[in-house]
């Protein structure tokens, strides 16, 4: 089996995710289909981020004239916000989520250059102390 292109082109890092500790891997060369890739400790989730753009909607906040969120009139909306929201189309990233601990250590393995000699593993949260809920994606 051929390696895709751009295998070997990250780098792992140390880094945070929310308040855990974490890892994440940036391009260590042009050629990297990837801009970053991050992984979820607490439901040991890793997310790449491919180089292509995609238009998607999004709420984002209402702003004033001075570029400040609009703050409601009334009390906290059901999500909890206190400000105005709109529907809007930018241009995001692709992601896609990889939940299968074997899956993660196949794809580390094949596009970081020093997954050999970088704890990863370490970083995992054990299954049983892992929640079970799914990431709402859109």
């Amino acid at each position: 089996m051929s390696k895709p292109t751009g295998a070997g082109s990250m780098i792992l890092i140390h880094s945070n995710f929310g308040q855990a500790k974490s890892f994440r891997m940036i391009p260590a060369s042009k050629d990297c289909p990837y801009v970053e890739v991050l992984f979820d400790p607490e439901r040991n989730i890793l997310v790449p981020v491919l180089n292509v753009i995609k238009d998607s909607y999004h709420m984002l906040p209402r702003l004033d004239d001075n570029g400040d969120p609009q703050e409601l009139k009334v009390s906290k909306r059901a999500n909890g916000k206190n400000f105005k929201e709109e529907r809007r189309l930018v241009q995001t990233f692709s992601e896609f989520y990889i939940y299968e601990k074997e899956s993660i250590e196949y794809f580390i393995d094949m596009f970081a250059v020093n997954a050999n000699e970088f704890d990863y593993q370490s970083l995992f949260t054990p299954e049983d102390q892992a929640p079970q809920q799914p990431i709402i994606q859109m």
